[in-house]
């Protein structure tokens, strides 16, 4: 079994929260935020959708934190919304 470290949002790692993306991890949801350069969406950590090349991601702290940086909500996880677990 692998150990899930849920991340602060006021101490992002880029390399921790690209690990929590390649994971999908869920567990981080809501800890932080990741935005696609190339397509413009934001999303969750756990988002289903494919996994975009390193070089085009940013993390951000928050959902109004990543449309201030000029990013939409995905449409697939829904990151401006409540989760099912919430």
């Amino acid at each position: 079994m692998t150990d899930v470290v849920t991340l602060k949002a006021e101490t992002l790692n880029g390399e921790e929260c690209w690990d929590a993306v390649i994971k999908k991890d869920r567990g981080n949801d809501g800890a932080f935020y990741f935005g696609v350069i190339t397509t413009g969406v934001y999303c969750r950590p756990s988002c289903s959708a494919r996994l975009a090349k390193r070089e085009n991601v940013t993390f951000h702290a928050s959902c109004a934190e990543a449309e201030r940086a000029g990013f939409r909500p995905c449409k697939r996880c829904k990151p401006n919304e409540s989760s099912l677990r919430d």
